[in-house]
């Protein structure tokens, strides 16, 4: 009896707990996530290994000797500045709401980081890591135009180049993605930046080569990779670093970034494999180098795809991605005679092309993908995805194209001859890569 007794004393405590069970769910859905967090950490910390050393390094060993330094300094330096521009006004602009023109552009709230403080959230991880981790796109993204236009442009105007272009240029394009402007609210798939960082960056790398011309001697004097051994040291980097910008861009730590963790690695052998058997038909020989530029060529097709797409999607998207930048490369490029000194637009360009249309085809369940919005066709989607692409090249194209015209009429662009013979090292920084 007695146990009965605290039993009916207990049951309005219950009812009262079990009323409040979902509020106390809710409240843990919009609380800081540990595992969230620490996987954001580490995706943060992989995306700017991604550019310094990563890319640094691969660079590094495509160019000529003289260069070595010149090119090492470019990413370090855009490394920096960048990051205080992001944390100063461009982060405002690319995610905050911009009002009226929030298709267009993000707000003035968060200028000077006013208020990311050590509380704010976004989503189940603090703002701050938040903030970071899209700092470090911000980072890399102008730093892959640095291999477009190596061994011949003026550092200070490189500088400036830089600063307009992610004020004019990346700002705008994020906020369009993923900042809730026009081109994510039309539905446009793009999971870690096909259209924002490689499209973007790639048109921008092929504007800079058009409008500084050719090296000194190119195509007729021969100017090989002057140490391939940290060439592919760079791309094995990329490679690593490369789970954390596209498993890290699911902001969480579930199955999508395991899935895109997979199809990355798959998309990525694919390309590679890809490259090397197409070089080996072309040429009798797979080099190194090319196993090594289809590995990047697959990890840029599949990065807008790497949250949708399914495993044997991925294989798909490595194939044709690396196909169609093999041949951007090796052929188109010396057919129209324009010199894009490490294959920018070729590689980032035609590979992130490639990648966001066929994003629209993987993302269908038949074929393995996450699925397609509730309505949506693969035409449909492809036929967003292709729009998608378009505003990019061309918005792209024509502020970088004036921003260089404005540049090279005002300050100049280019290195003398007599610099550029003597080589950028020397030449911009009075050093030398290596002592005779």
């Amino acid at each position: 009896m007695k146990s009965i007794r605290t039993l009916n004393l207990l049951k309005p405590l219950l009812a009262v707990s079990l009323l409040g069970l979902p509020v106390l769910a809710s409240a843990q859905e919009d609380a800081l996530n540990s595992g969230d967090t620490a996987w954001m950490l580490t995706a943060t910390a992989l995306v700017l290994f991604m550019t310094i050393p990563g890319l640094s390094l691969f660079y590094a060993g495509l160019v000529r000797s003289k260069n070595v330094l010149s090119v090492l300094m470019q990413c370090f330096a855009i490394t920096c500045m960048m990051s205080i521009l992001w944390a100063v006004y461009a982060y405002s602009f690319a995610f905050t709401d911009g009002g009226a023109m929030n298709d267009w552009i993000g707000g003035v709230e968060k200028l000077f980081l006013s208020g990311v403080t050590v509380d704010a959230m976004s989503g189940t991880i603090p703002e701050t890591v938040f903030m970071t981790f899209q700092m470090t796109f911000a980072v890399i993204t102008p730093a892959l135009m640095v291999g477009a236009f190596a061994e011949r442009m003026k550092f200070s105007a490189m500088l400036i180049f830089m600063a307009l272009w992610v004020t004019l240029v990346y700002a705008p394009i994020a906020h369009w993605v993923w900042g809730g402007g026009w081109i994510g609210e039309m539905g446009a798939l793009d999971f870690a930046g096909g259209t924002v960082v490689h499209i973007n960056a790639g048109v921008a790398a092929l504007m800079a080569a058009l409008v500084l011309g050719k090296r000194k001697g190119y195509p007729t004097t021969a100017m090989p990779p002057h140490n391939l051994g940290l060439t592919v040291m760079g791309a094995s980097m990329l490679w690593v670093g490369w789970f954390g910008f596209n498993a890290g861009s699911e902001l969480a730590a579930d199955g999508t970034a395991g899935m895109a963790m997979a199809v990355t690695q798959l998309a990525t052998a694919a390309a590679a494999l890809t490259w090397m058997f197409a070089e080996w038909i072309n040429h009798g020989k797979p080099s190194v180098l090319g196993i090594a530029t289809g590995a990047v060529a697959g990890l840029v097709a599949i990065t807008p795809a790497s949250g949708t797409a399914g495993p044997m999607g991925a294989i798909a998207i490595g194939f044709a991605g690396a196909l169609f930048a093999f041949i951007a490369s090796t052929k188109v490029k010396h057919w129209l005679g324009y010199d894009d000194s490490l294959d920018v637009w070729g590689v980032h360009g035609i590979a992130g092309i490639v990648g966001a249309i066929l994003t629209g085809v993987f993302a269908d369940a038949s074929l393995g993908g996450a699925g397609l919005a509730e309505g949506m066709t693969i035409a449909s989607q492809v036929w967003i995805q292709f729009l998608s692409v378009i505003a990019t090249l061309v918005y792209g194209g024509v502020v970088s194209l004036l921003i260089l015209l404005i540049l090279k009429a005002t300050i100049g662009l280019r290195v003398t001859e007599e610099q550029e013979t003597e080589g950028l090292d020397i030449s911009q920084h009075d050093e030398r890569g290596y002592i005779l």
